[in-house]
């Protein structure tokens, strides 16, 4: 007997597996990029999958670990990465990635000439920036004049949230991003009709989403994910907690009102820095060493956590 469950099934988009998925078949990959950073599709003469995990320089320098990197023509290289759980330092992230993409085109003993354009996307299912705006694109400019400084290093920005805050004239970029965004079939056919490449988008995922096995690597992806952000959400509840009560402790002892606010402004912090960021960090540590089946262990079992931390030095 067929599973219902399993007919009606679709991934999305916007979780980076799936992403990654439909990004294999090399017309939608153009398709995509086109629409992103306005390039006629016709002038894509190639557009090449590159391995995601950029040089380590030192055993000290951190991983970079990209989405999907693509090679165009000309040697213009792009780092395309979703992300979907909120990232406070989201902006310096991007620039270390696209810092790292860049200077590792240049090897010993050859010259500055070698650096061609590096560009990074960034597909965001959270806010970073207060105006209506979902769509950026960010260059090196003179703050005065608005004189370029150089076109080699080039950040786009797709807030999604922002497609249900507000209303949108109708483009073939909406409609992409549009289309990543949707979670029911309807939602899909509906962005599917707009643009043949779309189109072909939704059938590709639609056999994506038949496969058995691509099924559970994305189930336990969207699992890792969710437990990152439930792991977040606690840590941070739990360090304001421990942060507020350690500050009406100190402000409380000291008796005046500068007392409070100062010891209430500490101890959010210190709960907050203490709780947040290093469960955060030992979360993405499970994550890369895809040893996502330990999260949930991680959670619930204060002394395990503890030698994970130990492990990953933390």
């Amino acid at each position: 007997m067929k599973n219902k469950n399993a007919d009606s099934f679709i991934m999305k988009p916007k979780v980076d597996y799936c992403f990654k998925e439909l990004m294999e078949d090399e017309v939608i990959r153009k398709a995509f990029l086109s629409t992103v950073i306005g390039i006629p599709m016709d002038e894509i003469v190639s557009a090449v999958l590159l391995p995601t995990h950029l040089r380590k320089d030192s055993q000290e320098a951190k991983l970079g670990i990209l989405d999907i990197r693509v090679l165009l023509n000309k040697g213009v290289q792009i780092d395309i990465e979703i992300q979907v759980a909120f990232g406070e330092y989201w902006a310096e992230r991007t620039l270390f990635y696209l810092s790292k993409m860049f200077t590792g085109q240049i090897h010993e003993g050859e010259d500055y000439d070698v650096l061609e354009k590096c560009i990074h996307i960034g597909i965001l299912d959270f806010i970073i920036f207060e105006d209506e705006e979902y769509y950026s694109c960010f260059h090196l400019w003179e703050d005065n004049r608005r004189r370029m400084y150089n076109e080699k290093l080039e950040i786009h920005t797709l807030e999604l949230p922002k497609l249900t805050k507000y209303n949108y004239p109708q483009t073939e970029l909406l409609n992409w991003v549009n289309f990543l965004n949707a979670d029911t079939k309807e939602e899909f056919e509906m962005e599917a009709k707009k643009n043949p490449y779309i189109e072909k988008a939704y059938k590709n995922l639609i056999k994506i989403s038949a496969d058995e096995e691509k099924r559970l690597e994305y189930e336990a992806r969207e699992k890792a994910i969710r437990d990152y952000n439930y792991f977040m959400k606690s840590s941070m509840e739990r360090g304001l907690k421990q942060g507020i009560e350690q500050g009406l402790k100190q402000g409380i002892e000291q008796g005046i009102e500068q007392g409070i606010e100062q010891g209430l402004k500490q101890g959010i912090e210190q709960g907050i820095e203490q709780g947040a960021k290093q469960m955060g960090t030992l979360i993405q540590h499970l994550i890369q060493n895809n040893r996502n089946d330990e999260i949930e262990k991680t959670i619930r079992n204060r002394e395990y956590r503890q030698k994970l931390l130990k492990e990953f030095g933390i």
